[in-house]
């Protein structure tokens, strides 16, 4: 896995990132065309914020993989950082190569780099391959998440 760049997303990147995110029945549902000026809103805003990282990887040039990663400072646990893995995606040509566990590796080293005691992530429920992924690479299901769309 040498080949992988991982890198800080550009503003080019949005329609590499916008076709993973849509590659899926659930993506497909909710994501618009990738020039639709939300993403580039979107894309400023997680850009201009220090605490928030759109991380691509890249192998020949082309942007394959995927992951947003946010730092949340805290008061509990002693004022602990931790980190929130968001929207992971490889693309489809490349998943089963051990792209998304080299993915999930850069995420937790760049949170250990940041000061975060833990990372954590959400995966919708009808994701049971994701679950079984994140559980290979330790994580624990030790949580119920909650959602309330507005």
């Amino acid at each position: 896995m040498d080949d992988l760049l991982m890198r800080r997303a550009t503003i080019d990147d949005i329609p590499a990132i916008v076709a993973m995110l849509s590659d899926d029945p659930l993506g497909a549902a909710r994501e618009a065309e990738a020039g639709h000026p939300s993403y580039t809103l979107a894309f400023k805003e997680i850009d201009a914020d220090p605490h928030q990282t759109l991380a691509v990887g890249e192998r020949g040039g082309e942007v394959v993989a995927c992951l947003q990663l946010t730092v949340i400072p805290g008061l509990s646990r002693q004022g602990a950082k931790r980190a929130l893995i968001e929207a992971v995606r490889v693309r489809s040509d490349q998943r089963g190569s051990g792209l998304g566990k080299r993915l999930i590796e850069w995420a937790i080293e760049e949170a250990r780099a940041r000061g975060c005691v833990m990372v954590q992530l959400t995966t919708d429920k009808s994701r049971l391959d994701a679950h079984r992924f994140y559980l290979s690479l330790g994580f624990t299901d030790s949580h119920i998440g909650m959602k309330l769309a507005l």
